[in-house]
This record gives C-alpha cells, structure tokens and sequence, in this order.
C-alpha cells in the first residue's frame, strides 16, 4: 500500500509567463488602451524616458498573442514603457510572454518604492561609485533632490526608521520627524501607522502638539499652554477619526456586496405587480424607500 504524503498532493504551480522572454518588432505589439499626449509632459513618463535612456529597459513589457493572427501581440503591462522605447527609435524590443489577457493583476500588484526603499537604493548606488549627477539623469530628478535622498534619514532615529521602512511615506515627512526627539519620533511612526495616515498635514499636527523637551531644536516663539491643550486635542480628536475611517473602510466592501443583492431581489419584488400594489396599499413608506434603492444606479456611493 502507497502512503501519499501531503508533499504529493500539493498540485504543480505553473507560471503565468515564459521565462525564456521573446524579442518582437514594435509593429507587431498592439496596445491595449491609447495613452493620451499630455501624459508625455508628466514626471513619470519624463523618468521613465530618461531611465531608458540612461540604463536601458530594466522591467520587459509583457505581451499575449493575438487569438486571430499568428504574428500580433497584445501589450498587456509596460504602455508607458512602450511609448517611451518608441519615441527613443527602438525597433524591437524584449518582452515577456503571457498566455492570460490579465492586465488587472499587473496593474493592481504593482510594487511601489516607499521613500525609505528609494533613499536605500541611491546610497547603495552611490557607495558603488554612481555619481549623483548620473542618477539625477537616469531618474529623471535634479542633483538636489537626488542628494537630498541620500541625506533622508540624517537626524532619524533607527527604531522610526524601521517602522516607516515600507510605508507609503512622502520623503518631506522625514523632514519633520527630523525636527523631534527619538522618542517623539517614535510616537508619531506609531500614530501614522497606526490611523495609516502618512501625510504632511498629520505630521505638521503632531509636531505642533510636541512639548518643547521633545523637540530637536529649541522653538524661537514659545506656544501659549492653551494653543499646545488645543492642538492636542485636536490630535486626539484626528486619530480617533482616523480609526473611524478605518472601521468603515473593514466594513465597506461587504455592505457594498449586500446593497447589491439587495438591490437585485428588490428590482425582482417591484416587477410583481401584486407586490407593488400591495406594498402601495398597505406600507407607502416601505414602497418608496424600495423604489429608491432598486433605482439606485451607483451603489458605492449610495
């Protein structure tokens, strides 16, 4: 008798994509959407065209075959890339080959840089003898904001650093931790994370509630006892909106979900006229709020 162990009843994972990648002509790629002219003026089109320029295409578009003719391809992730290699006179280019027309996943898995992940990459680049000058061109930035990157964590405690190491926070934050104490610092890592609120405005409010011993420098005007009680407050009052937003936001999704449903067998219900009528006769209120909610066009906002 064969014993099958758990290791043997674990199914053969399969990748979406041929590893080997497979060089195509441009003609033969098909966007799948256009991309408008004003896009070119953006910053991220403007670094992206200047990465490529620079460094060469680092991620590969990914391209499916067309289902009607053997030699097309539709481009599924990389429009922007596409456009960029096509304005600079490229001709083919490496692409990855996908079976699935699945250009969601792409665009909903997108990994972003946090602030943190970015400054790291640029002192290990410039550590290995990239000057500032060739990173500023191949990220399409000036020397400034480049150096400016390499100096984010100056005056940033370790333990702040590592809570806000993969959050989506903007690099001008760090500018104002950089303005308190360790353990202030601290504090507001933790309230950001904690009401995942990473703005300047939250961090501006959270320095105006610091007490002068908690602060990096010393104040030039000294807040009154009642402006630092008032904005306190505020900032409890912030962060207790903040975890009412969160609570909604859990909820959100399965409410939207039962609105739907609802909605569906309401629309049935009213097509009946002998519902209708008796609904009329016997619960107006009820009728008109039914009427209401199966006419709802937008059930998100609703």
């Amino acid at each position: 008798m064969t014993i099958q162990t758990p290791q043997d009843s674990v199914p053969e994972l399969r990748t979406a994509f041929d590893r080997r990648g497979i060089r195509l002509p441009l003609s033969s790629i098909l966007p799948l959407k256009a991309i408008r002219p004003s896009v070119k003026a953006t910053i991220k089109y403007q670094q992206i065209l200047a990465s490529i320029e620079e460094v060469g295409l680092v991620e590969a578009p990914v391209v499916t075959r067309s289902a009607k003719q053997a030699d097309q391809y539709f481009l599924v992730d990389g429009h922007l890339r596409f456009v960029a290699i096509r304005e600079l006179g490229w001709t083919e280019v490496e692409c990855l080959l996908t079976e699935h027309d699945d250009t969601y996943t792409y665009n909903k898995r997108v990994g972003r840089l946090s602030a943190i992940q970015d400054h790291k990459m640029i002192v290990r680049a410039m550590e290995r003898g990239v000057s500032a000058e060739r990173l500023a061109k191949s990220l399409g930035l000036s020397v400034e904001t480049v150096r400016q990157r390499f100096r984010l964590l100056n005056g940033i405690c370790e333990e702040a650093a590592s809570l806000l190491a993969d959050a989506p926070c903007p690099a001008k934050v760090f500018s104002i931790l950089r303005q308190m104490k360790a353990v202030r610092q601290m504090e507001a890592a933790e309230l950001m994370l904690g009401n995942k609120n990473y703005t300047m405005q939250f961090a501006n409010a959270m320095l105006a509630a610091t007490p002068p011993p908690l602060l990096a420098y010393e104040p030039k005007v000294a807040a009154s006892p009642g402006t630092v009680e008032s904005i306190g407050r505020m900032e409890r009052e912030l962060a207790a909106l903040q975890m009412q937003t969160s609570a909604v936001e859990d909820s959100y999704g399965p409410d939207v979900l039962h609105l739907t449903i609802v909605k569906g067998h309401l629309g049935k219900w009213l097509g009946n006229a002998s519902v209708v009528r008796w609904l009329a006769r016997h619960r107006p209120e009820y009728l008109k709020e039914f009427q209401r909610i199966s006419e709802t066009t937008d059930v998100g906002s609703a």
